[in-house]
């Protein structure tokens, strides 16, 4: 039996990497990234640019440093942001995450208990807003320039001509030009590939004139739920001090409350240092050119930095590398109008899911730029943000966030425990601690569960190594014993059903849901992919398992339409199930064909759901999940229309960046979610022959890519 299904594991990989080399001519990849560079040639807050590594990302305003956080406070802000730097406010009234509990009785033949977001006043309350809004991401810091004019009065960004900015993302260096009274200012600014260190070189005759120079600001948390996280009106609530200044180098110790964390600056040259007021640090150069480089660090440093010219050389090196690997699309051969536009939020979103989303913990939703739900990560969303790396031929940017699992293994146990179920039950709004946040609608979700399993399974069919299983077994194992704990037992009607939750459209009550479709299908692929690991590991099938695969309630249909869940037959009257998430497309769409649906049922919901739903109230996810329906189900036109579907949600800034409205100004399951359409489209998906399924067959699209893998 283990034989037999290695052979035919080896030959579903032989078939990915015979996907993967379908193109006909090599793509000038140089060339197709350089033609999406961003320019910026006036000042826009929607259009600031950011350069990181996945762990760390800093966004530079018009200058090409962050000159201006408050005029860019409510486009995309300026964040500085760490994978590491996180603060709670003191919990003065001891505050316990128990106090947030709250008991249901779902029918699962147990009582489970939930941390619920609360209305009413009281103490339970306040323990609710402390744990949902503690801890939260910080914002470390602004390094911008400090400028003045001939009378010494400070320069607003209304005083800025001649801009010229460009991000060049074939190097990943930020080039920004701009004149002060007549005088040009040039700017380059880059992070290091490995480090939490902004590097910059300046270069302007006002550095000769003392009008130009170097300032840090340090700002205290806000902890609002979506916010740029800095507070710049309590300079008495913590404490920016200088503990090292020798030569070229300045250390600045950060205490905020019970957080600690350092700033490194070092210089080439001469350097005057004043600290103009508390938390706002000026250093002021005495050449017309100057290059430095700050860094971020949880701990005290020992060492100076790299260079401006080795952290330069290393990060050309990384970002040509980065294009020269993995997955490429070039479309430039096709007439199709909407073809530039499509390729250029291809290239794009490689380069913005690189810098925010590849680190080592699940990224939030707006990445490493600004706060959204207090800077914490939904689990549910870690689909959208890492699936993509792997079908670009990039696993090592998928692999860097998995280990998190792992560590936070013990609290999602804890979890399923206390709700009276086997295995592990993960999280969905989260921290690096991997404690649950108090809401009313995300402790019910469930359709991150079998996250962990999928995308395990996609590095499995990659590498095809031991060493994969042994490293991830456990974790797929305990999560589909949770999810086998999780599906009830009708006798009745003698099936399995899922219920006592909250669908991926969260139109739904958790007491009324049953059987809503997505979650149905993801249980059956989650549970059939663990049983193959359990046969990769020279184990036997879990009987159980395979009893509620094959028994598992079919989805519901009503008039030739499946619905939204089994209760809700209404859903297609109801304009609450019109709205929000289509999410009965990801049945067969991120999800292959299972025995739970068919086909033309599905396409008959996907020509309805096109043709009615409420459009302006979707995701940013949501075009790509129909585009992957589409897809499946033999519709290439609504494949790449879902894609370019002119609705706010599905809007692409200059910057690359997917906008939603005035809360979410970016939003990267979107980016995220279009590279993994993409890459289905083009290199199609097992059982599926044939190139670049998901594009139509005409003479307007001339698609090339290399480098992609097909999906599940």
């Amino acid at each position: 039996m283990m034989i037999r299904n290695r052979m035919k594991a080896l030959l579903m990989v032989g078939c990915t990497l015979f996907l993967s080399c379908s193109v006909t001519s090599k793509i000038d990849r140089e060339a197709l990234v350089m033609r999406h560079n961003p320019v910026l040639k006036s000042v826009d807050p929607l259009t600031s640019l950011s350069a990181g590594n996945g762990n760390f990302a800093f966004t530079v305003d018009i200058t090409g440093l962050q000159t201006f956080p408050e005029h860019y406070a409510q486009g995309v802000p300026l964040g500085t942001q760490s994978y590491w730097g996180w603060h709670s406010f003191p919990n003065d009234s001891n505050y316990l995450f128990d106090e947030t509990l709250e008991t249901y009785d779902f029918g699962h033949g147990h009582l489970e208990s939930y941390p619920i977001q609360v209305r009413e006043s009281g103490r339970r309350q306040n323990a609710v807003n402390y744990m949902r809004a503690n801890p939260h991401r910080l914002h470390l810091g602004t390094v911008g320039l400090e400028l003045s004019d001939k009378e010494g009065e400070p320069v607003y960004i209304e005083n800025l001509s001649d801009i010229d900015q460009r991000l060049d993302l074939w190097t990943g260096i930020i080039e920004s030009r701009f004149s002060i009274t007549g005088t040009p200012v040039k700017v380059q600014s880059f992070c290091h590939p490995e480090k939490d260190l902004i590097v910059a070189r300046i270069n302007s005759d006002l550095i000769f004139q003392k009008r130009l120079g170097l300032n840090l600001r340090f700002p205290y948390p806000t902890a609002k739920d979506t916010d740029d996280g800095c507070d710049w009106n309590s300079p008495d609530r913590h404490k920016s001090k200088i503990i090292r200044w020798e030569n070229s180098e300045l250390v600045i110790k950060r205490d905020i409350d019970s957080t600690c964390y350092y700033i490194q600056i070092c210089w080439e040259g001469n350097m005057e240092v004043l600290e103009k007021e508390p938390h706002y640090f000026v250093l002021l150069p005495s050449s017309k050119e100057v290059k430095f480089t700050v860094e971020f660090l949880p701990s005290l440093p020992d060492a100076p930095h790299p260079t401006f010219a080795e952290s330069k050389r290393r990060t050309v090196h990384y970002w040509k590398h980065f294009w020269k690997s993995g997955g490429a699309v070039d479309l430039s051969g096709s007439t199709d109008k909407r073809a530039e536009e499509l390729e250029r939020r291809i290239v794009l979103s490689q380069y913005l899911t690189a810098i925010q989303c590849s680190g080592i913990e699940p990224p939030q939703e707006t990445g490493l730029t600004y706060n959204s739900w207090y800077g914490k990560f939904h689990l549910e969303m870690h689909w959208w943000h890492a699936v993509h790396f792997a079908l670009w031929n990039r696993l090592d940017l998928l692999e860097r966030s998995l280990d998190w699992y792992a560590k936070v293994e013990p609290v999602a146990r804890k979890t399923a425990e206390r709700q009276g179920f086997e295995g592990i039950r993960w999280m969905k709004m989260t921290d690096p601690s991997g404690q649950d946040s108090p809401s009313c609608i995300g402790p019910f979700l469930i359709w991150q569960q079998p996250h962990i399993i999928y995308l395990a399974e996609l590095i499995y069919r990659q590498k095809q190594s031991e060493e994969v299983l042994v490293k991830y077994k456990h974790l797929v194992f305990e999560t589909a014993k949770f999810m086998a704990s999780f599906a009830f037992w009708d006798s009745v009607n003698q099936r399995y059903v899922l219920k006592g939750m909250i669908p991926a459209q969260e139109t739904m009550r958790p007491e009324e849901t049953v059987n809503s479709p997505f979650e149905l299908s993801y249980w059956h692929y989650g549970l059939s992919v663990a049983q193959q690991w359990r046969e990769r590991t020279g184990l036997e099938r879990e009987p159980k398992w395979d009893d509620i695969i094959n028994r598992l309630s079919v989805l519901a249909e009503k008039d030739g339409l499946y619905l939204a869940a089994e209760s809700a037959p209404q859903t297609y009257q109801d304009s609450r199930f019109t709205s929000d998430h289509m999410a009965v497309l990801g049945a067969y769409g991120i999800l292959p064909k299972c025995d739970l649906f068919q086909g033309e049922t599905m396409r008959n919901t996907l020509n309805w759901i096109w043709s009615n739903w409420n459009w302006d109230h979707t995701w940013g996810w949501d075009f790509p999940m129909v585009a992957m329906s589409a897809a499946r189900l033999g519709e290439p036109e609504k494949a790449v229309g879902a894609l370019l579907m002119n609705k706010r949600t599905n809007t692409y800034l200059s910057n690359g960046h997917n906008y939603q409205n005035e809360r979410l100004r970016i939003y990267l399951p979107g980016n995220g979610g279009l590279l993994t359409a993409i890459a289905m489209m083009c290199a199609g998906w097992d059982g599926q022959t044939g190139d670049t399924p998901g594009f139509p067959k005409n003479d307007e699209w001339n698609v090339r890519w290399e480098g992609l893998i097909s999906m599940p």
